[in-house]
């Protein structure tokens, strides 16, 4: 079939064609949206899941409902090597300015202290021409989010910034994805802001988005956070919803998928979002014409493999050094050994660090530096003592067959 009219996009945190499978998600923020506009009291939401299941695209649709309702919104991305104040005044920077407040001089103020806010980042004696700028062309406040303490600081710029939404019957929302690699002293920052706008009634929310492990970081930073947001698990696609991401845009392109196909699909895909768009890329180039049957699937499938090897496991693989890449294929070994039949890692949640080592004829404690760069770099992740995952689906298999 014509590769131009290719529907399929295979894209870190781009939105597919159909964004199936979501729609719960999507009311549920709706009626978020709704209630913390009225000044009813809402939590803070937080997106959890592995990698390639949408939670970016997700967590830019939720961004695109606030906006089409007049919040101001904006959006960072956490690093484990850079703290909240940056990322965090950009985006509330942003929000202010699609707020639309009617009265400068209380946005001027506002934005004064979201200066005075991001300037306590610069070390002592730094020029001001040296710090960095935000791109806010009023003076710093003083007095105000600038004490040093991010708690303190944190609480006092969501209070100055929901009180400006408050004004004009609308809402801030900040959306943070990989928010599990915020620092400790961010995370207890946001939780203690969240908790104190929350109470205030002010119309400010956080909508977070990070590895399944990001509750139990947040539960870590403060007692009282499994109260304070609101979890939801994103995860595979059901095959109904499986089938409406691949039938439907094929159908705007006046295409159709067998039904023998679409059970092939899901059967390659295991439901993964970011598989299937991959998958249904591959198909759609070699297919000689519509309907793609389950012939088109078979011969597609080594194509669509040799690029998720490449550019979905491989890129993770080679950021792990000979050591750590040991211990990974420990993993996907120890839990074949706990299955009967030679499944492979994937259809285990997690295995036992002890697992692990034994697969290796090593103590568990001398495998800590090797688990504890991995859980850095982000490849695999610890949702309770002891035990560890993969971050990315289907990694044990990829591991198994190298």
């Amino acid at each position: 079939m014509d590769p131009i009219r290719n529907p399929y996009a295979p894209g870190a945190g781009q939105r597919p064609p159909e964004l199936a499978g979501r729609d719960e998600q999507l009311a549920a923020f709706d009626v978020v949206l709704e209630r913390v506009s009225r000044g009813r009291p809402e939590r803070s939401l937080v997106l959890t899941g592995l990698r390639g299941v949408g939670k970016t695209v997700l967590l830019n649709a939720l961004r695109s409902a606030a906006v089409r309702r007049g919040w101001g919104t904006g959006k960072l991305e956490a690093r484990p090597d850079q703290n909240l104040r940056r990322p965090l005044s950009s985006a509330l920077h942003q929000a202010v300015r699609e707020l639309g407040h009617p009265e400068p001089e209380a946005v001027a103020q506002v934005l004064g202290v979201i200066k005075a806010f991001v300037h306590r980042d610069a070390a002592p004696g730094t020029r001001l021409r040296d710090q960095w700028n935000p791109g806010i062309d009023v003076p710093a406040a003083r007095g105000r989010a600038d004490s040093g303490d991010i708690e303190i600081d944190l609480v006092e710029l969501f209070t100055d910034v929901g009180g400006l939404a408050a004004d004009v019957g609308k809402g801030i929302a900040v959306f943070i994805d990989e928010m599990q690699d915020l620092g400790p002293d961010d995370v207890s920052a946001l939780c203690a802001a969240c908790h104190e706008v929350s109470q205030s009634g002010l119309p400010v929310i956080i909508v977070g988005a990070g590895l399944p492990h990001l509750p139990a970081v947040l539960s870590a930073s403060k007692s009282y956070s499994e109260r304070l947001f609101r979890y939801q698990r994103i995860d595979r696609l059901a095959r109904d919803a499986a089938d409406l991401a691949l039938s439907a845009p094929a159908a705007d392109e006046d295409a159709a998928f067998a039904d023998d196909a679409l059970a092939a699909m899901y059967e390659a895909t295991g439901g993964y979002p970011y598989f299937i768009q991959a998958y249904g890329k591959a198909v759609w180039d070699v297919a000689p014409s519509s309907p793609v049957t389950a012939a088109d699937v078979a011969v597609a499938a080594p194509e669509a493999e040799a690029e998720l090897a490449v550019g979905f496991f491989g890129s993770r693989y080679d950021r792990a050094t000979p050591g750590e890449r040991e211990y990974l294929r420990a993993m996907a070994d120890a839990a074949v050994v706990r299955r009967e039949g030679g499944e492979d890692a994937d259809d285990i949640g997690s295995v036992s660090t002890a697992e692990v080592a034994a697969v290796l004829g090593k103590k568990p404690q001398s495998l800590s530096p090797a688990r504890d760069a991995l859980l850095k770099k982000g490849l695999i992740y610890s949702g309770e003592r002891g035990r560890i995952a993969f971050t990315v689906p289907h990694f044990g298999r990829y591991l198994l067959e190298r």
